[in-house]
C-alpha cells in the first residue's frame, strides 16, 4: 500500500512563496492548485523537492506547445531537469542506457522507428479477435470467484499483462515478478535504492530471457525475437539498448492500462447515470474511453523538460536551461479546452485530450490501450449487470505517490 499524498507536501508553499511540488491530489481530480495557477497571467514557478525551481505549465494549448517543441529536452542528465522525488531522481540519473522516452532526436527517432510498426492501428485491428477472446476468458475467471473479487487484480491487471506478455513473448507466469518491480520503480516515496535495485533485477531477468530466445532452435514469433533478429544481431543496437527497450515496453504495456481499466470501472460505478447510458447505448464506448483517459490522466507527473534555447510560451519567455513541468493532467482539466472539466461525461467529445502526451513522445501503444479499454467497457456491464463496489468508497486506497496513478485494489461484487 502506498502512503497517502498528504505526506508528500506538508508545506504547500515554501519560504520563498513558491508552491511546493508535488501537490496533494484527490481520487478523481488533480491538485486544486493547478486551477488556481492556471488563472494567473503567464506561467508560474514551483519549487521542486530538491530545492530547484521550475516553470509549471497548466493550460492545454501551452502544454502542447512545450511537449511538441524539440527545443525542450527530455534527457534527465540535463542540468535543471525537474525531478518530482528523490526516488525518481535516483532512477533516472542511473539509467544506462536510457529508454527512448528519455532520448531526444535523432536517437529517439531511431529507436522509436524500430518497433513503432508493431503498434500501428492496422496491427491492433488484426489483434482484436485475440483481445475479445482474452477478455471473455478473464470474465470467466472472475465468475469462478463466486460473486465477488478484487477487480483490480483478477481482471484489470490480468488483461494487459496477458496481452503484452503475448506480444513481447514474455512468460505470463513471471508476471508477479515484473509487476512488483514495476511498482517499485514507480513509487515516488521509496528509498532511492529501491527503484535502482528493481531496475537491475528487471534487466537481469530480461537478459536471461534474451539468452533463451537467442538459443532457441526455432525462433519465436514475438516482438522481442524480431527486435533481436532485425536490430541487435545486425549491430544497429547493443544488447543493453535492447534490454532498455524491452523493459520500457513491458512496463508501459501493462501498468498504465491496468490502472485505467480499474479507474474506468470505478468511475462508472460512482456515476451510475453514465454507466446506464453506456449500457443502453454501447456505441458510446469510444467516447467513454476517451473521457476516462482525459478524466484520470494517470501519468500525472508527465512531462518534465528543460529548455535548450530561449522559448516563448504564451506571454512568458522561458530561458535556455530553465526547467519546465508541462503537466498533461492539468491540461486535461483546462476549462478552455473541456467545459466543466471536473465532470465525468461519457458523451463529451474529448478526443483532443493529451493523456497519451503530445508531440514526438506521445505513447506508441495508444492504439492497443484504446482497443483493450473499448472492448472491456463494451462488455463489462453486459456480463455483470449488477456489478457494484463491495466496500465503501472511503475504504479504497489510491496510489497518490506513484509516478503512474492508480488504485491498490477494487473489491467488487455482483
Amino acid at each position: 500500500m502506498y502512503p497517502s499524498s498528504v505526506e508528500m507536501s506538508d508545506q504547500p508553499v515554501g519560504e520563498d512563496g513558491l508552491p511546493n511540488f508535488p501537490m496533494q491530489r484527490c481520487p478523481f481530480a488533480p491538485p486544486k492548485e493547478y486551477a488556481e495557477i492556471r488563472k494567473q497571467p503567464g506561467l508560474s514557478k514551483i519549487r521542486m523537492p530538491d530545492g530547484a525551481w521550475a516553470w509549471i505549465v497548466t493550460r492545454h494549448d501551452e502544454v502542447k506547445q512545450v511537449l511538441g517543441n524539440n527545443l525542450f529536452t527530455t534527457v534527465p542528465a540535463t542540468p535543471n531537469y525537474p525531478m518530482v522525488a528523490p526516488a525518481r531522481a535516483s532512477l533516472l540519473r542511473n539509467e544506462h542506457p536510457p529508454t527512448l522516452i528519455r532520448m531526444d532526436p535523432p536517437d529517439h527517432t531511431k529507436h522509436r522507428r524500430m518497433f513503432s510498426r508493431e503498434f500501428m492501428v492496422k496491427v491492433i485491428e488484426a489483434m482484436k479477435p485475440y483481445l475479445h477472446e482474452t477478455v471473455d476468458r478473464l470474465f470467466e475467471e472472475m465468475e469462478a470467484h463466486g460473486n465477488a473479487c478484487d477487480f483490480a487484480e483478477v481482471f484489470a491487471l490480468a488483461l494487459p499483462t496477458t496481452v503484452i506478455s503475448h506480444i513481447l513473448g514474455v512468460p505470463y507466469e513471471d508476471q508477479e515478478f515484473f509487476h512488483e518491480r514495476a511498482l517499485q520503480k514507480l513509487d515516488l516515496k521509496a528509498d532511492p535504492e529501491v527503484p535502482l535495485r528493481a531496475g537491475r533485477e528487471m534487466r537481469e531477468y530480461l537478459d536471461q530471457l534474451i539468452t533463451r530466445k537467442l538459443a532457441a532452435e526455432v525462433p519465436s514469433d514475438d516482438l522481442i525475437t524480431r527486435l533481436l533478429t532485425n536490430y541487435m544481431l545486425p549491430g544497429e543496437i547493443t544488447r543493453e539498448e535492447a534490454l532498455a527497450t524491452i523493459e520500457l515496453l513491458l512496463m508501459g504495456g501493462h501498468e498504465t492500462t491496468a490502472n485505467m481499466i480499474a479507474l474506468g470501472c470505478l468511475s462508472l460505478l460512482e456515476n451510475p447515470d453514465q454507466k446506464d447510458a453506456l449500457v443502453e447505448d454501447p456505441s458510446l464506448v469510444v467516447n467513454a474511453v476517451e473521457e476516462m483517459l482525459r478524466f484520470h490522466t494517470i501519468v500525472h507527473y508527465n512531462g518534465p523538460r528543460v529548455a535548450l534555447e530561449d522559448v516563448q510560451i504564451g506571454s512568458t519567455l522561458i530561458r535556455k536551461g530553465d526547467g519546465v513541468m508541462a503537466l498533461i493532467s492539468a491540461a486535461n482539466r483546462d476549462p478552455e479546452a473541456f467545459p466543466e472539466p471536473d465532470r465525468f461525461d461519457i458523451r463529451r467529445k474529448a478526443i483532443h485530450h493529451i493523456a497519451f502526451s503530445f508531440g514526438s513522445h506521445q505513447c506508441m501503444g495508444q492504439a492497443l490501450a484504446r482497443a483493450e479499454l473499448q472492448i472491456v467497457f463494451s462488455k463489462l456491464f453486459q456480463r455483470f449487470p449488477n456489478l457494484k463496489l463491495a466496500v465503501p468508497f472511503e475504504e479504497l486506497t489510491f496510489r497518490y505517490d506513484a509516478f503512474v496513478y492508480g488504485i491498490d485494489s477494487l473489491p467488487v461484487s455482483w
